[in-house]
């Protein structure tokens, strides 16, 4: 909103600098973009109106605020010189010139109209300059007086030539289906059956609070026209001016919300104006279709609460003043005040309304700095937060980067990395094709990150992005990892290798280890990741044995290509669901355990087995075969595969490191062989093992 110094004085009395006033009301709560010099000793102060005060996107709006914030007296701006110029309730909407008839009181609960003989010409300078200051060019008398008013006072008025209106009539009614309407930017428009418009007998004359027709358009040559000064339901405004992309003066203040009350002032207001300016008079008394009168809304301010809310006790004194000056009616009450709040003050709501405007100009610099009263215990804290944070530092200690990415994806990305199962939750108002569903997983936003480092030449990159999923089903908390490139940073003393399945897979573990979940890793299908290389993680252990956890594999090219990835780029991802993760967790000791004082005994063990058999199911075996032998089975470690020359096809050998250990004693070699000779009995026995 632009606010010409000049036009601020004719309300309030401020001698002050154009600097020192917008000073003054940024300390109330409004923004200032530009305090601009507009010549001949006037200035205009450019201010960033919040959405939820449309009574500040006028000058008498902000001669409100600055009258409270100086405390010095508001004029209100002349209605008539000399008489009253009364604008009766008429149900039926007759008049002796004009016939005004709403059809659709939900989107215009009001309508005022007067008709008026003017003279066309142009306005004088003192109004053009206050117009062009405010950033409103000037066209003609009639029409500048209509921006005059709504920019003094807040109330969006129009002029039609009512000449043109076929049977002097106005209807305020929904479109037809197909209507189409040239407004008066001289752009046809087709109009929707739920946008409202202002019609005579026959068509469209007007698109409802945003913009008139150019039919009925005030020409140099009109002599008659019919003022028009309504209320229009917010939404429906805000969506129409969507709708038709137009944005106006109009349409900014009625989407946020008009004064109901100031329909009749506006025409009086105008009238005044016509009268000042030798452009026209009423005829007559006009027209005020209200058919159903909002009350005023009554809130009630406690005392106590304001003194607790604020920070501070404010004089009785003071509140009144202040809430006077805002033009709210106040009561004294025993334990506070009732406040009457007017109709341009849509905001007012509730009684931390009040608290807050007496906040604002009482002055929060008058607030002692103090700690805040504990009146309870504080809650404890999530546990969801030092499991992020754990996971977060192991993730970070492994060389990964956080990323962090939009809760909101495209649907075709959504399903194709899959939905847990559930279905996909749309968004109902996407602000495009890209952010038009909530993602159910973490990975589409993942990847893409991983395509945008490469494209700005990052060749190896590691990320991990801790975040909550949505479907049909609810929310879950998750972290995901995405990996390309090497395994290790390059080095003088030596080359380097691609990451490969099993470098995720040491991350993943070491998730699951520090969340103290044992886990293994059975073949999986994934529709995003690469068939034979994707892996389901499975709790192992424990009272949630069996549980799946997430997903580890490599993303199949033909997606990885349509994400926009570099040709054979090789990415490796994975996804816990940090939920079950928690609820699977074994408890584990945090006593600290003694070095072991007795030796270790290590034996090698290799064998053929079917080159299909998962290494986890042969260690399954083992860990099976080793309870309870008289040799203590303390660690099993796969250390060479082979396949070609002498071994069968179908066939891997494997050799794997058995380390047998006792907590009480040293081990004999009897005890060591008796319990290694059982485990490769187990080995032979389920898997048909060959010993080599």
């Amino acid at each position: 909103m632009r606010l010409v110094l000049s036009w601020l004085r004719e309300f309030v009395d401020v001698p002050e600098s154009a600097e020192e006033v917008a000073r003054k009301l940024a300390l109330c709560g409004f923004e200032v973009a530009s305090v601009e010099d507009a010549g001949g000793g006037d200035a205009v102060i450019d201010f960033e109106v919040t959405a939820n005060r449309p009574d500040c996107l006028s000058v008498l709006g902000l001669a409100r605020e600055v009258s409270t914030a100086y405390d010095r007296p508001l004029t209100l701006p002349s209605t008539a010189r000399g008489a009253t110029i009364a604008l009766a309730p008429v149900p039926i909407g007759a008049a002796d010139r004009l016939k005004v008839t709403i059809e659709d009181a939900g989107l215009c609960p009001r309508y005022a109209a007067a008709s008026a003989d003017v003279t066309i010409g142009p306005a004088p300078q003192w109004m053009a300059a206050r117009l062009l200051a405010a950033g409103v060019r000037p066209i003609s008398s009639i029409v500048d007086i209509t921006n005059y008013v709504n920019l003094e006072i807040g109330q969006p008025m129009h002029a039609f030539d009512l000449e043109k209106l076929a049977g002097a009539e106005i209807r305020v009614r929904r479109a037809k289906p197909g209507e189409m309407l040239v407004t008066l930017d001289g752009v046809e428009r087709r109009l929707e059956p739920d946008m409202l418009v202002i019609a005579d007998r026959d068509r469209a004359q007007a698109v409802a609070g945003v913009m008139g027709g150019a039919a009925s358009e005030v020409s140099r040559t009109t002599k008659r026209i019919a003022y028009e000064s309504a209320y229009f339901h917010p939404p429906s405004v805000r969506r129409t001016s969507k709708r038709l992309g137009l944005k106006t003066e109009a349409s900014t203040r009625f989407e946020r919300g008009a004064d109901i009350g100031a329909q009749v002032v506006a025409i009086q207001r105008a009238a005044a104006l016509m009268e000042q300016i030798g452009a026209g008079a009423l005829t007559g008394g006009g027209i005020d279709c209200y058919p159903n009168p909002r009350g005023a809304r009554t809130l009630h301010l406690r005392r106590e609460r304001l003194t607790r809310v604020f920070g501070a006790a404010v004089p009785d004194a003071d509140v009144v003043r202040i809430l006077t000056r805002l033009g709210l009616a106040v009561e004294t009450t025993s334990d506070g005040w009732d406040i009457g709040t007017p109709t341009f003050r849509v905001d007012l709501l509730r009684e931390a309304d009040l608290i807050e405007e007496v906040g604002r100009h009482y002055g929060f610099d008058r607030l002692q700095p103090a700690f805040p009263p504990v009146m309870a215990a504080a809650p404890p804290p999530d546990p969801r937060i030092p499991r992020d944070q754990l996971i977060r530092r192991v993730l970070t200690a492994a060389g990964l980067s956080e990323a962090v990415t939009f809760g909101f994806i495209e649907a075709k990305a959504a399903e194709l990395f899959g939905t847990q199962g559930a279905a996909l939750v749309s968004i109902a108002n996407p602000l495009s094709g890209k952010f038009d569903t909530l993602r159910a997983s973490l990975l589409p936003g993942l990847v893409d990150a991983v395509g945008e480092n490469r494209r700005h030449g990052r060749r190896d990159v590691r990320l991990f992005e801790i975040g909550t999923r949505f479907t049909t089903d609810g929310e879950s908390r998750g972290v995901a990892v995405a990996w390309t490139g090497t395994a290790g940073a390059e080095h003088w003393a030596g080359g380097s290798r691609e990451a490969d399945f099993f470098d995720l897979k040491g991350i993943v573990e070491r998730v699951c280890g520090v969340s103290g979940v044992p886990v293994q890793f059975e073949p999986a299908s994934h529709p995003a990741l690469v068939a034979g290389h994707t892996a389901s993680i499975v709790v192992s252990d424990g009272r949630a044995s069996g549980t799946a956890l997430g997903v580890i594999g490599e993303v199949s090219p033909a997606i990885a290509d349509a994400r926009g990835l570099p040709a054979n780029d090789r990415v490796l991802v994975g996804e816990l669901n940090l939920d079950r993760l928690a609820d699977a967790r074994v408890a584990v000791s945090d006593a600290a355990q003694p070095l072991p004082r007795h030796p270790f005994v290590v034996r090698d063990l290799s064998i053929i087995v079917a080159s299909i058999l998962p290494a986890a199911i042969i260690r399954g075996t083992i860990q099976a075969a080793g309870r309870g032998l008289p040799a203590p089975l303390v660690a099993i470690g796969f250390f060479d595969r082979y396949q070609g020359k002498g071994i069968p096809d179908g066939t891997v050998s494997l050799s794997i490191r058995l380390t047998f250990q006792a907590a009480d004693r040293t081990l004999t070699d009897m005890e060591v062989q008796q319990s290694f000779d059982t485990i490769v009995a187990a080995l032979v026995r389920e898997h048909a093992a060959v010993q080599r």
